[in-house]
């Protein structure tokens, strides 16, 4: 996987990239991330990226001709044979989720932009982006904490890239669940054992225990994540318990 990063902060993506998982994915070549500052391609010599909007209003806006001409050269003007899919990080785009991750995991190569300011030009984000994504119901000060966000979470679906891969496909939302909770030495913690299911040493035991588990929290937590999920007949049978319980 090789994404390219447009930013005011390269400097921030690049210290972040080379940590963790995410370092060592790249040190052994799996994942690629090289960060370009957008203002190469400002043309005066204050080198301005942003300019005030139409209409008035707060905030500045990042100027279409600069961005423009920063995509067109990382990621290929538009209409251009092999040109690479065009992220936007934007809190009007449609919200980032496991399935994107993994989408953007398996995708050899990909841009994005990060906003910054008051925002975008639409015109811009009309011609170039292929795709506007929001990591959440909220709003940063600049959009490179969300590319970060999504290249982390894209590297765990980059074979080779974790420790081990079966993490990657039991992780929290990759079955429309919330995942169960976790223990790890010691059995004791002031007072709380761990659940005998987990050191019984019985594989179908402790499936079943974290399944259980696993609808529990989703139920408790995030009822909605329910719809899309994989229900089996046993599945319902409990959640409809948990209903009767009076433990909405």
């Amino acid at each position: 996987m090789r994404v390219h990063v447009i930013t005011l902060f390269p400097e921030l993506v690049e210290f972040y990239a080379g940590l963790s998982l995410v370092g060592k994915a790249r040190e052994k070549g799996l994942i690629e991330v090289s960060a370009t500052q957008l203002r190469d391609w400002a043309c005066d010599k204050h080198r301005t990226v942003d300019d005030t909007p139409y209409g008035g209003g707060a905030g500045m806006i990042l100027k279409p001709d600069v961005l423009a001409a920063a995509i067109d050269d990382v990621a290929g003007a538009p209409g251009t044979p092999g040109r690479m899919p065009v992220v936007f990080t934007t809190p009007r785009g449609r919200k980032f989720d496991s399935a994107l991750a993994r989408k953007y995991g398996e995708t050899p190569e990909w841009t994005v932009v990060c906003g910054h300011y008051g925002g975008i030009d639409a015109r811009v984000v009309e011609s170039r982006a292929t795709d506007e994504i929001s990591i959440g119901d909220f709003v940063l000060m600049g959009g490179e904490l969300a590319a970060l966000a999504m290249i982390e979470a894209a590297a765990r679906f980059v074979p080779g890239a974790l420790g081990n891969a079966e993490s990657a496909e039991t992780d929290t939302f990759e079955d429309s669940l919330l995942g169960p909770p976790l223990y790890t030495r010691p059995p004791e913690f002031e007072g709380m054992a761990v659940p005998e299911e987990l050191i019984s040493g019985h594989h179908a035991k402790i499936a079943e225990w974290r399944r259980l588990k696993s609808l529990e929290t989703t139920f408790r937590r995030r009822p909605d994540l329910l719809e899309g999920a994989e229900l089996s007949d046993k599945d319902v049978k409990f959640i409809k318990s948990l209903k009767c319980s009076g433990n909405e």
